[in-house]
């Protein structure tokens, strides 16, 4: 399936049914009064953010989102049916945006959480709804209310713990690949990866944490040059983001140039993802002569004047991946919210039903 992370979409609610104008007239009662009915209420549109979805590539055809009128009054007491609101499924980390104020009007965070996107029109009044005990014979109906309507720009970040970071060819998928269940693509050649991937890594019964990889980034990512920054901001929600250092290129480049290349570019694209936590992961060591891999480290270390945690693996061969792996959930459960259990309803309704005991009258107490 392509992998699509924006989209453009009209939505518009259904109108108001209009209220009915209408008087009782049957046999042997001449004056029955006023029985137009109201109008119904038209369809709402909401959005609800489905996990089982990764894309927005339903929205990129489909763009046009219209829910029902209601229908208008009519005589005999009759109110006019509610239409059906619409409901829009969308991968959870949708970001909507109105196009002409650029407002967020919603982000799906919470799997299954209905936001409305746009309000139904409430329906008009019928006569009936305007006779009092002096205006016997109304004939004051209102129209429907109009039903919202709206522009909306969809972005899609995904939602992943931790997010990995670095030039192409630095291994990033290879790691995914080798912590996680996740099979993207693998090549020799740059830019093998052409959209984000994401990744469970199982560290223990009930102790996971998910990796995001995207494209590799260039020199010039900022201004629109590669691919790696059309989703960096897949890596706006992470918790900690893992810079991927390729320690033995098969060319001539010079490794610490690139790492601070990477770390200018997030700086110009947005100041709070580059403030973000950040761990040194060095990369492909086994391609590092043993006697020659401490010395390189370190003069790495030195000279890109890194101060932070730093692993030294090879995804390729599998080395020092359990420490990295335990150190980063350590990492992501300390900053995790808490999650607070909700009380048991059982418990409270039957403390607030059963009665008290009334203290014991020693008059009558047998002893």
């Amino acid at each position: 399936m392509k992998f699509v992370d924006e989209a453009t979409i009209d939505v518009a609610a259904g109108n108001g049914g209009a209220g009915c104008v209408s008087f009782r007239r049957e046999k042997f009662i001449p004056f029955g009064g006023p029985d137009g009915g109201n109008g119904g209420r038209g369809g709402s549109v909401w959005a609800v953010g489905d996990r089982n979805l990764n894309t927005l590539i339903d929205y990129r055809y489909a763009r046009r989102h219209e829910a029902k009128n209601g229908e208008p009054g009519r005589g005999s007491d009759q109110f006019g049916a509610a239409a059906d609101d619409i409901v829009l499924r969308m991968p959870v980390g949708t970001i909507l945006r109105d196009a002409e104020t650029h407002e967020v009007v919603a982000e799906l965070l919470v799997p299954g959480e209905p936001v409305l996107v746009c309000k139904g029109g409430d329906g008009g009044f019928g006569n009936l709804h305007y006779k009092t005990s002096t205006n016997r014979a109304p004939r004051q109906k209102t129209p429907g209310w109009p039903g919202e309507s709206k522009k909306l720009q969809l972005e899609l970040r995904v939602l992943a713990d931790v997010g990995l970071l670095g030039m192409p060819n630095a291994g990033k998928s290879t790691l995914i690949a080798s912590i996680s269940n996740a099979r993207p693509k693998i090549a020799d050649y740059p830019f093998t990866t052409l959209h984000p991937n994401l990744g469970v890594v199982r560290v223990g019964p009930e102790k996971s944490f998910v990796v995001a990889d995207i494209p590799g980034l260039i020199e010039g990512a900022a201004e629109g040059a590669g691919l790696g920054h059309q989703f960096l901001r897949h890596l706006q929600r992470t918790e900690l983001l893992l810079h991927l250092v390729d320690l033995a290129p098969f060319d001539d480049t010079d490794p610490v140039q690139q790492a601070k290349a990477i770390v200018e570019e997030l700086r110009k694209y947005d100041e709070a993802l580059h403030k973000k936590p950040r761990w040194l992961v060095l990369n492909k060591m086994d391609m590092v002569p043993d006697d020659d891999r401490a010395a390189r480290v370190k003069d790495f270390v030195k000279r890109f004047k890194w101060k932070g945690p730093v692993f030294e693996i090879s995804a390729l061969a599998r080395q020092g991946l359990d420490p990295l792996i335990h150190a980063i959930f350590d990492h992501v459960a300390a900053h995790r919210a808490p999650v607070i259990p909700e009380p048991d309803a059982r418990f409270e309704a039957s403390a607030e039903v059963l009665p008290q005991p009334e203290p014991e009258d020693p008059r009558f107490r047998r002893d």
